[in-house]
């Protein structure tokens, strides 16, 4: 039983990553906003994450979350999909940072309410509250439009794009490595667990198992190393240079105008209206 739930733990981090990194068919799919010019796309998901991190209101991060949402469903993205892989890791891992912000110590002002532990008395504050909400909502939304902007955008479209924004070459080129790499590598993982399940079994002594898990990490990493030079060579071979190569040029249509205008107005009314 427990082998068997450390193998089906093992196995589900790994196809957790594969769907989380590589879910190039939602890209592919014909929604909203896989039909847009990547540039406006890109551009316009800046803006809204931008204004969620310079917004104070509660109400106006909300309402740009549910937008996201939206532009999710429009776009056909499984929700269960999207909130799985959005509200994962950073956003609660926000909540705990946020924590300590409730309390009196960090945030004073109005009281609600007070718990009483060990003879401590630990006071919520109201600023302390909204604080922390705040925070988590910044982080949740603007988590939610990057992850939505990564699925509905084919990869080497993104890369692309952040050339064309003036992000330097070599942090394109190390994405663009890496996102090849890392996927070889969880296949690397997988085929190698089967090998070591598939010639030892579920049973094994302690000290054998420790001596093959420290191979398989030495081995790991020379065939790590190699790899990693085989695909480099392989991408120059096929004349990569560093800039991210499209076979179809962006061509900016009147739909992506009037998403970009609409996006200017929502902005501009929620700038105006906070003021």
């Amino acid at each position: 039983m427990k082998n068997n739930f450390i193998q089906r733990t093992f196995l589900g981090i790994l196809a957790f990553l594969k769907d989380s990194l590589f879910a190039e068919e939602h890209a592919l799919k014909n929604g909203f906003l896989q039909s847009l010019d990547p540039r406006v796309k890109t551009l316009t998901f800046a803006l809204f994450i931008i204004l969620v991190l310079l917004s104070k209101s509660i109400n106006v991060v909300l309402g740009l979350y549910f937008l996201c949402i939206l532009l999710a469903s429009v776009s056909k993205i499984n929700l269960g999909f999207f909130l799985k892989r959005t509200w994962l890791f950073i956003p609660l891992f926000s909540l705990f940072i946020a924590l300590p912000a409730l309390f009196s110590v960090f945030t004073p002002g109005e009281s609600l309410f007070s718990l009483q532990f060990c003879s401590i008395t630990f006071v919520i504050t109201r600023p302390g509250v909204f604080a922390a909400i705040l925070f988590v909502l910044r982080v949740a939304t603007s988590v939610s439009f990057i992850v939505l902007l990564s699925i509905t955008t084919k990869h080497f479209e993104l890369l692309k794009v952040l050339r064309i924004f003036g992000i330097p070459q070599i942090f394109t080129m190390v994405l663009g490595i890496c996102y090849r790499y890392i996927y070889l590598f969880i296949g690397i993982i997988e085929n190698t667990y089967l090998a070591i399940k598939s010639r030892v079994g579920n049973t094994i002594c302690y000290k054998r198992g420790q001596h093959i898990v420290a191979w398989n990490i030495a081995s790991l990493w020379l065939r790590s190393y190699q790899l990693n030079e085989d695909v480099y060579r392989a991408m120059l071979s096929r004349g990569y240079s560093g800039e991210p190569v499209v076979l179809n040029s962006f061509n900016a249509r009147l739909r992506d105008w009037l998403w970009l205008v609409l996006v200017v107005v929502i902005i501009v009314f929620v700038i105006a209206s906070e003021r």
